[in-house]
């Protein structure tokens, strides 16, 4: 709900803070004195376009705020999380702030959650916050998704398990059409891409490549291309690790043999050198390991002749002809032949993946049809005993001839929803052709279908805050009564701020908050007009409701039945409070 609003520079009102309960809250005013203006700075938290008009006479902006409390899964909640908004928590519940400010020169900003953002990121926050039924063509229910959404709520939990299957159903209906679509439309390609992954597989299984063998391949044809080089310096240092026929002097192993033998005979008299000479006998074993290596390393160099070059090179060749088609190196080649081999077994099952995709169709559309024709079944029933009620209301609400009609006509194709197209019309009397909500209605009677509706629907399709402006136009006695109530039902649900003239509607309020103008002259002669914003309390309330009805707020008789109304309303909430009493017992 709507826990405050706050007003600046906006039209006639200078600067007005309006605190908000739950329940039923009524703005009332003089004609003039900037009632509308509350309507007006919701429609700017609400992402509409913003008017320079609206900027109070010599003042540089307008700005509208408000603070809204919401449960912290709410989708308000979540869209101004998604973008960038800071939340205050507490009690389970989080607190938004939304702000819109407008420049004399019509450029607008808005915040959402103490954070900048696009206005139309404050229209998807709206969405989920605020009904205004106003004047204007601001409708909740205008869209047909909204309509249809609403009419499937209202028929409760049957229709929507049906419909969940039926979703369920049509996801995978769609993307099996989509897939054999696509087998069907693309098999010439598929086929020309198989027969070139065969081809490809069949080139790299006769190289046969095995992992790293290009990196271990260089290696070998550059020692192999080395050879007299690298034996020289082998057997040179062979022969001065251990010498031989042509060494000249001693050998590191001669001499190193040489040095334990002395620290070892004088190791007995110091345990340092003793230890000495065990390091150098370790030195020694190295040694000889070394030089057998180099023996061997010699060895194996007198085996591999030009021969086993040359094979060296040729198999390189293969292998940077590979590289060279299908990867950077032969490890990537390796791994496009796996990848490849498993495409080419998927592509090989074309015809048996269309054979199963078709009988799956076949089978999902049997289920699809059979499921929406309960989906239209039950959608009919609710239309009937919804139309049934709202046209009840519409005449309680001094429409006695008008009727909702809800009509459910054959969509040309199986959709997400259902096979229906669902339009809410509105036949004003008997005889005449039923027309879309907003069109061949006065503002004040579109407003009363909306309230009509929304009452019946508050208990299954709530949005925290409905406001409406005027929706009383055009209408008085008995059937403002009937007004005022049934703005008290749908208050017992959700929050409701109503703009109105009428005492008989302002009477059933929780909260009753009264716009005042005040006018003073300026210093070049001119008038100046301002407007203030109080809640009035019990007393107050009485005044005000005197003046609604017969303009003179202290007349005795006025206030008599003022009083009266009062009285008619209270009983009204007396009864919803014992009820709801009952309820819980």
């Amino acid at each position: 709900m709507i826990e405050e609003i706050r007003i600046r520079d906006l039209g006639v009102i200078t600067d007005a803070t309006l605190s908000l309960a739950p329940g039923f809250t009524v703005v009332t005013g003089e004609t003039g004195a900037g009632k509308t203006m509350v309507i007006t700075a919701l429609g700017l938290l609400l992402g509409a376009r913003s008017d320079a008009g609206a900027v109070r006479i010599g003042a540089k902006s307008a700005l509208a705020e408000a603070v809204v409390r919401l449960p912290r899964s709410s989708a308000a909640v979540v869209r101004a999380e998604e973008a960038g908004a800071e939340l205050e928590e507490y009690d389970g519940a989080a607190e938004l702030m939304l702000a819109r400010t407008v420049n004399a020169d019509g450029r607008s900003r808005a915040h959402v959650g103490g954070r900048t953002a696009p206005v139309g990121v404050l229209a998807e926050v709206g969405e989920h916050l605020v009904a205004v039924h106003g004047q204007s063509d601001q409708l909740r229910l205008r869209s047909t998704a909204a309509q249809r959404e609403a009419l499937d709520k209202y028929a409760g939990s049957r229709l929507a398990a049906v419909l969940e299957a039926y979703r369920r159903d049509f996801r995978r209906w769609k993307a099996a059409g989509e897939e054999l679509a696509e087998l069907r439309s693309q098999a010439r390609e598929r086929l020309r891409e198989a027969e070139y992954l065969s081809a490809s597989l069949e080139e790299i299984d006769a190289v046969d490549p095995q992992p790293g063998e290009d990196d271990a391949l260089k290696a070998e044809a550059l020692r192999l291309g080395n050879v007299e080089e690298l034996r020289t310096a082998s057997v040179a240092a062979h022969q001065a690790l251990v010498g031989g026929d042509f060494a000249e002097g001693a050998d590191a192993t001669s001499l190193i043999e040489s040095a334990r033998r002395q620290l070892e005979s004088a190791g007995e008299n110091d345990p340092a050198l003793a230890a000495s000479a065990e390091r150098l006998a370790e030195v020694g074993y190295i040694l000889a390991d070394v030089a057998t290596e180099l023996a061997s390393y010699g060895s194996s160099l007198d085996a591999e002749g030009p021969e086993r070059l040359a094979e060296v090179e040729n198999r390189r060749g293969e292998l940077a002809g590979l590289v060279r088609k299908f990867a950077p190196d032969v490890n990537g080649v390796i791994a496009w032949r796996d990848e490849s081999r498993a495409r080419l077994l998927e592509l090989g099952n074309d015809d048996s993946r269309i054979e199963a995709l078709e009988a799956e169709l076949q089978e999902l559309s049997a289920a699809l049809t059979e499921r929406a024709a309960e989906l239209t079944k039950l959608r009919r029933e609710a239309a009937e005993d919804l139309s049934s009620r709202v046209s009840a209301e519409l005449a309680a609400l001094a429409m006695p001839d008008a009727a909702l009609v809800i009509e459910l006509t054959e969509a040309a194709d199986l959709g997400p929803y259902g096979a229906d197209d669902i339009a809410f019309l509105l036949a004003p009397h008997p005889g005449a052709p039923p027309r879309p909500l907003g069109k061949g209605a006065s503002g004040g009677e579109l407003s009363r279908v909306m309230l009509a509706i929304e009452v019946v629907l508050a208990e299954v399709d709530p949005v925290p805050t409905f406001v409406f402006d005027e929706v009383d136009s055009g209408v008085g006695g008995k059937a403002a009564v009937e007004i005022g109530r049934r703005l008290a039902m749908l208050a017992r649900h959700v929050q409701v701020i109503v703009v109105t003239h009428l005492p008989q509607v302002a009477a059933y309020a929780n909260q009753h908050i009264r716009v005042i103008k005040k006018s003073s002259a300026a210093e070049d002669g001119q008038g100046v007009t301002a407007s203030d914003v109080i809640v009035l309390d019990q007393d107050a309330k009485i005044r005000e409701l005197a003046r609604m009805l017969a303009g003179q707020e202290d007349s005795d008789s006025a206030q008599a039945h003022a009083r009266e109304l009062l009285d008619a309303a209270a009983e009204l909430h007396s009864s919803a409070k014992s009820g709801s009493r009952k309820a819980k017992r």
